[in-house]
Formats: structure tokens, sequence, C-alpha cells
């Protein structure tokens, strides 16, 4: 009331300042509105007081705190320290209440620290050369923010000289400034009274490094390290200049791989990826170098998850990275899952296998020996496919076919890795260079039956049919599907005339009683003639032989699959054929459901069949033991069928009786 009545007064004796009273009046009874019409008056007066014009300052900034606009609140009390700092140090210890006091100190901190890492404005303060200058607002000139945050920061201090938050505000706007050195005494001071804050620790260590003061600043970076907050590093490297954060990284990544190359154990790794994270931090986020080391370390550790994290960072800024993508299926291979290690490794490969191999090679040989096989399984898989699809314009993947192939030799000498090489080599038309290089692993006549093969298969093509046979015929016995998948290289003529040299050289051998030889040819037979009946005829006679019933049985189930054009003897006798090797196997029922099926398609065939094996006197015997069984568990119609025909192979005395039986047990039903 009494600023209302001296302001309406005729005289305008003291004008602003009494509204700058008046201001602060209406904001201690919460009426924003009325106090910020005053202070704005203050601010905008053509001929402002300064002392009031601070006041003015002060109240609107404290008004816009409670309106979110804290940047803005800064920018007031920046412009009050401009103006006279004394004064806004008196105002606010005057006119800020004590409860406020505590918010206002804690946002001009925030907002002067945001300022520095220029998180809100890129460039300074240019908020104020957007707004219209009036009043006082001219002394907001062009220039940077670090000389207001100065004085922002100095204001924070004289305020509390205890404040840790505001030392530290106040050294950064110093080093930003080019008064690095003046920052770093204060800094040192402030250190003393907290030896342990990290804040204060990793700044100071960044200016004695600037120094020179290498071993000083490495013993300033340990102790963050060992309290453990290298996070306090995040916004200071916001405030520090370029040439400076290269500075901290370069000495950190020096570090830490003097730390892995003279230390040992897991405490030496773990140092070292505390400062790779530092110099991580340094760099903006991304150092590759650093990001690489840190994740091995982390891999080391057994901290995958983690490892794969910073392998990920890197990938994204560099897909083609061999490094990163090799040390990726590194840790995709501990974590034991394959499609991702080969992609990866095979990536790798692809981009410089010259990295890749010797980083394979460094591993243990368990760890070796998978990679090995998963890359050799993933190469095989695409080489059939390659094949199969009969598209060989697919020059990508033979490439990569050839690039994965290389790599494994130069991994591991075992045979199957030689093999696979010769394989992508034929497949690739390179049939010199597939020669060659079979002969140099394995020597002109290979001992080993798969590389004797691929020689047989190189030899095909000079029309050596009769050789490629007989090596085919070895490799047959061993591995059926392997032969499968190198008859894939072969085209549908020279498999014909396999075919034939096959089936001549196994029907000569399995005269001679030379079985074991004869099926190795009349597979590679089958093989190349898509499974012809005739020739799975041959080689389930040829497994007979040999005792094999239960391949012969399977050879002779495809064989009446395809029954569809074959004539009716021949139909009766794969039948008879099928029912004597379940004999063979005891599968009695079985057998006698078969020879029934012949006797129902010619009787007369059937017989003769019958007779020349395994005889009517050992089949009547066999029957009878099936009716019987029927019989016992009273299914009398099945029984009497079974009856039946036995009879009609021979005149068993003992089918007769349970014939007779059948009828009596029967009488009451009809079994016709």
């Amino acid at each position: 009331d009494i600023c209302d009545h001296l302001l309406a007064a005729e005289q305008k004796t003291y004008y602003n300042t009494l509204l700058a009273l008046r201001g602060f009046c209406s904001l201690h009874a919460h009426d924003h509105q009325q106090a910020l019409q005053d202070f704005q008056k203050v601010i905008e007066h053509d001929s402002p007081h300064p002392n009031s014009c601070i006041k003015a300052l002060c109240g609107r900034g404290l008004i816009r705190i409670s309106g979110g606009s804290q940047y803005l609140t800064a920018l007031d009390y920046i412009t009050s320290c401009q103006l006279k700092a004394e004064e806004t140090i008196f105002t606010i210890k005057s006119y800020v209440p004590w409860n406020q006091r505590g918010l206002l100190l804690k946002v001009l901190q925030e907002e002067g620290q945001k300022m520095l890492q220029k998180k809100r404005y890129p460039g300074g303060s240019s908020v104020c050369g957007q707004k219209k200058k009036q009043g006082c607002l001219d002394f907001l000139t062009e220039g940077k923010d670090a000389p207001g945050v100065y004085q922002l920061a100095s204001l924070l201090v004289e305020l509390d000289a205890s404040d840790e938050a505001s030392q530290v505000l106040c050294a950064d706007a110093m080093y930003q400034t080019g008064c690095a050195e003046e920052a770093r005494k204060l800094l040192l001071l402030s250190l003393s009274r907290n030896p342990q804050s990290s804040p204060i620790l990793a700044r100071l260590a960044l200016l004695q490094l600037k120094k020179g003061f290498t071993y000083d600043g490495n013993q300033l970076l340990k102790k963050v390290i060992r309290i453990g907050d290298t996070s306090c590093l995040l916004p200071i490297m916001d405030i520090f200049k370029d040439e400076d954060r290269k500075l901290m990284q370069t000495h950190c990544h020096f570090r830490a791989l003097t730390i892995l190359q003279d230390g040992q154990g897991d405490a030496a790794t773990k140092e070292a990826i505390a400062y790779l994270s530092i110099a991580i931090i340094a760099a903006g986020g991304y150092a590759e170098d650093c990001l690489l080391i840190r994740a091995r370390c982390y891999g080391h550790l057994g901290q995958k998850k983690t490892a794969l994290f910073d392998f990920n960072a890197i990938l994204k800024e560099a897909p083609g990275n061999a490094q990163a993508l090799s040390g990726r299926g590194f840790i995709y291979l501990a974590l034991k899952q394959q499609k991702e290690a080969v992609q990866d490794l095979v990536s790798a490969l692809k981009v410089e296998a010259g990295v890749v191999v010797p980083a394979i090679l460094s591993l243990k040989h368990e760890a070796q020996g998978l990679i090995t096989q998963w890359l050799l399984q993933h190469g095989r898989t695409a080489l059939t496919e390659l094949i199969t699809s009969k598209d060989l314009s697919k020059e990508e993947t033979s490439r990569d076919l050839l690039v994965i192939a290389k790599a494994l030799i130069k991994i591991c000498k075992d045979a199957q890795y030689h093999i696979f090489y010769t394989d992508v080599l034929i497949a690739s038309g390179k049939y010199e260079e597939a020669l060659q290089h079979l002969q140099e692993a394995f020597g002109h006549s290979p001992a080993n039956d798969f590389a004797s093969a691929r020689l047989a298969l190189l030899q095909l093509r000079r029309r050596k049919v009769a050789m490629a046979a007989h090596s085919f015929s070895i490799l047959a016995k061993r591995d059926e599907n392997e032969l499968r998948f190198l008859l894939s290289f072969v085209d549908t003529k020279q498999q014909q005339h396999l075919c034939q040299v096959a089936a001549q050289e196994g029907n000569v051998l399995m005269k001679g009683c030379h079985y074991e030889k004869a099926l190795g040819y009349y597979t590679l037979a089958v093989l190349t003639s898509k499974a012809n009946p005739r020739y799975l005829r041959h080689r389930a006679a040829c497994l007979m032989h040999l005792k094999q019933y239960d391949q012969a049985l399977k050879d002779m189930e495809k064989v009446i699959q395809k029954h569809g054009c074959n004539s009716l003897k021949t139909r009766v006798e794969d039948h008879c054929s099928k029912g004597h090797l379940l004999l063979s196997v005891a599968e009695e029922e079985a057998a006698v459901r078969q020879y029934i099926e012949a006797l129902q398609l010619d009787e007369p065939v059937a017989l003769c069949s019958i007779m020349k094996s395994p005889g009517s006197e050992i089949l009547t015997r066999t029957f009878h033991k099936i009716a019987q069984h029927h019989f016992e568990r009273q299914h009398y119609e099945e029984a009497w069928k079974i009856t039946d025909y036995g009879l009609k192979i021979h005149g068993n005395t003992e089918l007769k009786k349970l014939k007779t039986r059948l009828k009596r047990e029967a009488s009451s039903c009809s079994i016709h």
C-alpha cells in the first residue's frame, strides 16, 4: 500500500525503485502477474536506474523459475551480474527468501553448465539476439556464453563459498575463456577440501595433461578409476576443447595398451577397460580402435553381451570392419550361436581374410576346430545348393566359397578342407587348378578315397570312364551321400556311361562272388540311373549275399513302389524276393503277406519262384506257424486264408489238420 501511495503521487521521485519494491511485495504475496508487470516496466524504462534494474531482473528471474523458463532465469541473472555483481549479491541476500534461494542456486548452476556444454542453443545465447533489445538488455551484446557464465559462477561462489558445484562451474567457465591455469588452481583448492570428488579429479587430470604433467594427470585418472565414477566425464567432455579431448583420448588409449602388455590377470584387464572407457568418452562416444580393444577385454572377462554391445557400436558406423566382424563372430561362437557366428566370420573373410585367418589361428585349438567345422558345413551347404540348382552363373557365391575354402586350408591342413577347396575350384570351372591342388595335397595317386574320387571326377572329363567308375565304386561303399554330391558335377550323358560301365562290372563281380566290390558298382549304377528298379534288384541281391538284409529290403520296397509298368512275372518275383528277405529278418507274418500277394497275382510264377528259394516245405511251415497264431487268437478268417494259400504251395500235413480244426471250430459261422 505504501508503494502504491508513493507511485500515485504527482512527483515521480524514485519511480523505478518503488516499482521494483512493489514487484517484490507482489512476488512474496504470490501475485506473480502484478509482480512481472512491475519488473517489466523497470527493465523496459527508457532511462533505467541500474540498481532498480538489477532488482527487477532478479525478481523476474524468480518468476520465470515457477513458469518453467529456467534458461531465461539464468539470462536474467547473468545480465544482472554484468550490470553490477555486488548489487546482485545484495539483492539475492536481501529480497530472495531462504526457502527459494536453494532452488535458485541449483537452477543457476544447472543452466550455467548447459550453456557451457552448448546443449540448449549451439553457438551461444542466440535467444537474446532473437529478442528485441530494450533498456538494460542492451548489456547482452555479441559474445560467447562463457564470460557470462563465469560472472554467474562467481556470483554463486560468493553466495556459498563451500558449494563444490559452483566452484566447478566457475573453473569450467575459466577454462572456456582461456584461463586454464586459473581454472587449475581453483580446482586444486577445491580438491584440498574434497580429495575424493570425481568431477574435480577428472577436470584436474585433463588440465595437468594439458600442462604437460603426464604423471600427475595419470595419477588423478587412477583415482577416478578407483572411485569408479568415470561417468562424471560425460558432461565434462562437452566443455573441453577438441584438442584437449584428443589429448585425453590418446593418453588413455596408450595407457590401456601398456597395461594390457605389461599386466596379467583380470585386474589388469579391468583397469585397461576403465582407461579405454575414458578414451571413448573423450572421443565423443565413438573411437573404433578403443572400442575394439575394450570389446576383446570384455570377451576375455566373459562379459559376452557387453562385448557384443561394443562390436555392434563399431559395425553400426563401419559395417565392413573385418576386426569387429570377426570379433563379434568369436563372441557368437562362445555363445554357441552357429548361424550368427558363421555369418559374421564369412563377412569378415570377404572383407579382409589376411586379418581374420591369423585371428582364428590365435584361438584355442578347440575353438579353431569348431569354427572350421561350422565354416565347412556352411560352405558345403552353399556349394550343394549352387551345384544342384545348376546355376553356375552365381559368380558372387563362387567367389565367396573360394574365400572360405582358401581360409580353411590355411587354418587347418586336414584332408576334408583340401577336398572342399578342390570341390569349389571344380564348381568354379577351374579344373586344371583343382587337379594341381589335389595332386599337391594328396599326391598323384591319392590313398584317401574321397580325394581319389575327386581325381576320378576330373579324369571323367578326359573320358576315362572305367577309372572313374572304379574310384566312385570305392567311395560308394564308404559314403553314398558323398558320391551323390559328386555326381551332381557330372552331366546326364556321362552319368549314363558310368551307369552302363558300373552295371557291367557289377555283374562280372557278382558272378565271381566278389560281393563287396560288386556292391560299390551297383550303388554307382543305382545313383547314376536315378534309382532304376533293375539296378536296385541287382543291389538287393548283392546285399542279400552279404547278409545286409535291412538294406536289401529298402531297395526292394523302392522297386515295388515303382511297379507301374513292369510285367506281371517281374512283379510276382519282386514280391517273392521281398518275402524271402523278410523271412531272413524274422518278419514272418509280413513275409507271408508278400507270398500271398505273389500267389494272387500269378500262382504258377509264384510257385516256381518259391521252389527256387526258400523252398516249398520251408515256406509252408512258416505259413502253418502264422495261421496257427491267428487260430489261437480266434481270427478264423485270416487263419483260413493263410492256410488255404499255404496248401497251394505244399500239401503240408499240419496245415491240413489246422484246416480241419478251423472247419470244426467255426462250424457255427461262415468263413468264406
